[in-house]
């Protein structure tokens, strides 16, 4: 328990470095909301400008609106959109949400499980043309890119097949019962999670297949082997439970970089989520936008190294925490 205090304490110290960190490299870029809402304007005089810029405390030093900044977060207040008629951030990240947190674990439980299986099958005979494709597979789907991956299937699977809706969340004009409207959300939801998570397949199958590997020519698997045990319960049983513990490591440390890559995905595929808010804010230089979506990826991020670190010891019962081992 008192491991597990101190992993949260420096969590909570991680999410005050990252506020602080991510408002100052925000910062750092050129303009903000109050230029861009001057260049969509057309015509928006000094004075109108000036005026905006002391109602927002634009012009206060940065330190101070810094200072400012966190004592807000801290109270989980993270200010309003300058772009959008001063609508809360929170709310605007509210609604957003469940589209991104649908994308993200249905992509990334795809990745999981379907690398896994490949991975492990691919470990069993490694020799095979099987194991060897799965290593071209792994290489391939490192090298192409989410949003490359995004178009590719656009073009496939909706354009010329016409099989997949080519954009958003649902079909506005669709009309049908609560299994009709959630088949036509499985469909929308189809190529976005196949681009997002075949990175993060190829990934995991080349992971799962050097673990696995290691684990088969341990001297356990070995005994397995020895007293008879069926090749599938060695396999699953005992092989399998080890053989995870590298993937729920990278699998903590990759949620992030499963959210990150859903601005790309999203953006392609106009799907309604947090990455596209995101890209949305970037556009329109809204600081307060951008510095909310940051915070929440971050704090997503922490969140689940820290849960990593606590499912370890439902996996492995030898492996602590934090701090070195007893002996």
């Amino acid at each position: 328990m008192k491991q597990i205090a101190v992993r949260i304490l420096q969590s909570l110290g991680l999410i005050l470095a990252v506020i602080v960190l991510n408002f100052m490299l925000v910062h750092l870029a050129p303009g903000d909301a109050v230029d861009s809402l001057a260049g969509t304007a057309g015509e928006m005089s000094p004075e109108t400008t000036q005026r905006l810029r002391d109602q927002y405390g634009l012009d206060e030093p940065v330190t101070t609106q810094l200072f400012t900044y966190v004592g807000n977060v801290l109270q989980g207040d993270l200010g309003v959109s300058i772009a959008n008629n001063n609508r809360p951030v929170t709310e605007m990240i509210g609604e957003r949400l469940w589209p991104t947190v649908l994308l993200s674990i249905t992509a990334l439980t795809f990745a999981v499980v379907l690398g896994v299986i490949v991975g492990t099958f691919a470990a069993r005979r490694p020799e095979s043309g099987f194991s060897h494709g799965t290593t071209v597979f792994a290489l391939v789907g490192f090298a192409m890119p989410a949003f490359w991956t995004g178009y590719l299937l656009l073009t496939v699977f909706s354009k010329n097949l016409g099989w997949l809706p080519i954009s958003g969340m649902e079909d506005l004009r669709f009309q049908g019962g609560w299994f009709a409207k959630q088949w036509d959300l499985a469909k929308h939801l189809v190529l976005p999670a196949l681009s997002l998570g075949l990175i993060y397949i190829a990934a995991y199958s080349r992971l799962s297949r050097a673990s696995m590997l290691e684990v088969l020519e341990s001297d356990y698997v070995r005994t397995a082997r020895a007293k008879g045990l069926g090749e599938r319960s060695v396999l699953f049983k005992h092989a399998l439970r080890n053989g995870i513990i590298p993937i729920v490591t990278v699998l903590g440390l990759q949620f992030g970089a499963i959210l990150s890559g859903a601005i790309l995905v999203e953006t392609v595929f106009a799907w309604p989520g947090v990455g596209k808010l995101a890209f949305e804010a970037v556009v329109e230089r809204d600081t307060n936008v951008l510095l909310g979506v940051l915070f929440l990826v971050s704090l997503t991020v922490i969140i689940a190294n820290l849960v990593t670190d606590l499912i370890y010891r439902l996996i492995d019962p030898r492996i602590r925490v934090s701090g070195p081992s007893n002996g």
